[in-house]
């Protein structure tokens, strides 16, 4: 692997800016809170610190039958301090630096996926509200890769589910250009992933729609991430993710693909 920039925990920057690829009701996951390792003060960083305000214009596959693909513009403002870094539709903070370790707070909003009154395919199904999980993580910095582990629950009673996912990225960072590729595995517990993955109850079974319990699940995700620094306040960006979906995902009569892919691309100032 060519050699990356040199690894040290610090505040972040475009990670705000990808992660306006992240907000809406249906997303293929991606962790961007690990790139706060590659932070600089240089104006010629890919990765900067402080405000930054902009937007991105996202497309991707719909997770549901009768839903449409996603192709929209997205704008937003994100904050980065030194430990709290706020990332759209995500935070985290820092509670500790030791190191190459680093540990710290998540808290998220997941927003709701199905809607009766959007499909008649839909009627007589419950309403996939959105829900606020909150949970720990922690990055680790080794010579060839960024590897994080993060755990999350429900704190909010709507799906009373948690997910886990373990995560590496391989930054290379070039003057202003960061490409950073990575993989990772989506644990799931069964109330998460039939909540908002596909389940159908027994009360809600309709002709067409048959029971369906996706159980725990366990998916694969890859994705590649990159930014351009063009000035010492303009900075674009672009990401790319996917996730193959478990098995018991994919054979929900309620699901279009075997998958989810969502690719986007943003400009932001850097204030």
């Amino acid at each position: 692997m060519p050699s990356a920039h040199p690894l040290r925990p610090g505040p972040l920057g475009i990670a705000g800016l990808l992660a306006l690829l992240l907000t809406g009701p249906a997303r293929a996951d991606i962790d961007l809170g690990a790139l706060s390792a590659f932070s600089s003060d240089s104006p010629t960083s890919p990765i900067p610190k402080g405000l930054v305000l902009g937007g991105a214009f996202i497309g991707g596959q719909a997770r549901y039958q009768h839903q449409d693909d996603t192709m929209l513009p997205i704008p937003g403002g994100l904050y980065f301090g030194e430990n709290l870094m706020y990332l759209g539709d995500r935070a985290r903070y820092y509670l500790s630096r030791d190191g190459n370790l680093s540990t710290y707070a998540f808290g998220r909003l997941r927003f709701g996926n199905l809607d009766p009154d959007d499909d008649r395919f839909f009627d007589g199904m419950n309403k996939r509200k959105g829900e606020f999980e909150a949970g720990f993580g922690a990055d680790l910095v080794t010579p060839y890769a960024l590897l994080t582990l993060r755990a999350t629950s429900d704190v909010t009673g709507t799906s009373k589910g948690q997910e886990i996912m373990a995560w590496a990225n391989f930054p290379i960072i070039r003057g202003p250009l960061l490409v950073m590729p990575g993989a990772g595995l989506m644990l799931r517990s069964h109330n998460l992933a039939n909540y908002y993955f596909g389940g159908v109850s027994d009360n809600e079974v309709a002709p067409g729609r048959s029971q369906w319990n996706t159980g725990t699940t366990i998916s694969p995700m890859a994705s590649i991430i990159g930014s351009y620094r063009f000035s010492p306040n303009w900075i674009g960006g672009f990401g790319v993710n996917y996730e193959l979906y478990d098995n018991d995902i994919a054979d929900s009569p309620l699901v279009q693909h075997d998958g989810e892919l969502y690719a986007g691309v943003g400009l932001g100032y850097i204030w």
